[in-house]
């Protein structure tokens, strides 16, 4: 699949950091010698510098890096996060700081990963809910299979 992308002068182009690798590493984007500091309970909007013309019937997702997240608490609040196909504006990402100790972002750090999804419209047809097909698990839900 071919996707156009437009940059801002600097910005780092979307990448895999390995062949079998779904998602491709976003980049902040950061006036030179500009840091951003995230104390623990803070949230921050970060620019790329990314625009993209995503395909029809295609949508990213962005997602926390598992380093970050593990390492020092950095994720996405709203995870995975959903850019339609028809939004042409910068792709931003928004961190949230769930660690202990502040966290400095720089130009050009990996700060999480998109993935690109195709999506087919669906068409609801409104029944009564005791026409729903029957299954084993019937209404279970919330922990209903248990935890191990």
């Amino acid at each position: 699949m071919q996707v156009r992308i437009a940059l801002k002068q600097g910005a780092r182009k979307p990448v895999r950091a390995t062949e079998g690798a779904a998602g491709y590493d976003v980049c902040a984007f950061l006036p030179i010698d500009t840091e951003l500091t995230l104390n623990p309970g803070d949230r921050i909007l970060v620019p790329t510098g990314i625009f993209l013309d995503i395909p029809e019937r295609t949508f990213i997702t962005l997602r926390p890096r598992s380093g970050l997240a593990l390492k020092h608490g950095i994720t996405l609040p709203n995870s995975p996060a959903t850019i339609d196909w028809d939004y042409r504006g910068e792709l931003q990402v928004i961190l949230a700081h769930l660690g202990t100790e502040p966290f400095t972002i720089k130009n050009g750090d990996r700060i999480a990963q998109m993935i690109i999804e195709k999506w087919e419209p669906i068409d609801f047809e409104e029944v009564p809910v005791q026409s729903l097909t029957e299954t084993s698990r019937g209404t279970g839900g919330f922990g209903s299979t248990g935890v191990a």
